[in-house]
């Protein structure tokens, strides 16, 4: 009999999967990325991991892994967050999550129609973050200059989409395959 899954649901595993992928997130976001010609822009392989988390775990596991990780990677290496881009990568995060309803990789599918289903939500993901969150913040709190800040997004957008996207699904791909299949055991 198949479980509802629950979007909103929280239990002790986001809490542990928060903590796991906070900190992964972090590390890779400070030391494993890719600058890009743009200011301030880098394609940055942690987008890769909150898609995984967020897929896994759900949306308040996804935004608050990415919030958090960003947050502490900017307070490290700069001081203090900068905020407009910190609530950006949680609402990617977050919104990474929803795929969660409608996936079954803990139960080792993820064939093509996840695929699709994953990477349609982290591409709007992106999108809502980079394309408008991000630069309206930027825009709003910061008084940066309108050309730069939606020049900035729609690089992140399309470095996050790609990041997200190929880390991400390979990620989910590899712990679908590792997952033990309903009916795959017979009684010998």
């Amino acid at each position: 009999m198949e479980e509802k899954k629950k979007l909103f649901q929280f239990k002790t595993s986001t809490i542990v999967a928060v903590g796991v992928g906070g900190a992964i997130f972090w590390l890779l976001f400070m030391f494993v990325k890719v600058p890009s010609p743009i200011p301030e822009t880098s394609f940055q392989t942690a987008y890769g991991i909150a898609g995984f988390f967020g897929a896994l775990f759900g949306p308040i596991a996804g935004g608050l892994i990415a919030f958090i990780g960003h947050a502490i990677s900017d307070a490290v290496q700069y001081g203090s967050p900068w905020w407009s881009w910190v609530i950006a990568s949680g609402v990617t995060g977050f919104i990474y999550g929803i795929s969660f309803k409608f996936l079954k990789v803990g139960e080792g599918k993820f064939g093509v129609k996840g695929i699709l289903i994953y990477n349609a939500v982290q591409i709007a993901a992106n999108a809502a973050a980079w394309i408008l969150v991000a630069p309206i913040l930027d825009i709003v709190v910061y008084a940066e200059p309108v050309s730069l800040v939606f020049t900035q997004g729609a690089i992140a957008f399309v470095m996050n989409s790609i990041s997200a996207g190929v880390i991400g699904t390979g990620l989910l791909a590899i712990y679908a395959a590792t997952r033990t299949k309903e009916g795959s055991l017979n009684k010998e």
